[in-house]
């Protein structure tokens, strides 16, 4: 979902085609696709390696998307925001 935006937008502003992705990563052209229109996990590897061919920021890709997955473990919870607070409160303490 919010990956998957943010790497068509990447791949777009490059001038890349889908099937030159697909190239670099040794996966076929269908799998970057469903990764733009979020219908595939993406590896943490992919991510790393798009954020080189990509030339952006590698830790802002891999926060986007960690935030992806948060997002969608917990979209349909009423209390998301207070879980996310509470995690974030532990998290700092490991920090």
């Amino acid at each position: 979902m919010i990956i998957g935006q943010k790497l068509r937008e990447l791949r777009e502003g490059k001038g890349l085609l889908l099937r030159q992705v697909a190239a670099e990563l040794e996966v076929d052209t269908a799998y970057i696709s469903k990764m733009e229109r979020g219908e595939k996990n993406i590896k943490k590897e992919y991510i790393i390696l798009l954020a080189k061919l990509y030339d952006c920021d590698e830790n802002e890709l891999v926060a986007i998307w960690l935030a992806d997955k948060i997002f969608d473990v917990v979209k349909d919870e009423s209390m998301a925001l207070n879980a996310i607070g509470i995690a974030q409160k532990h998290l700092k303490k490991l920090i």
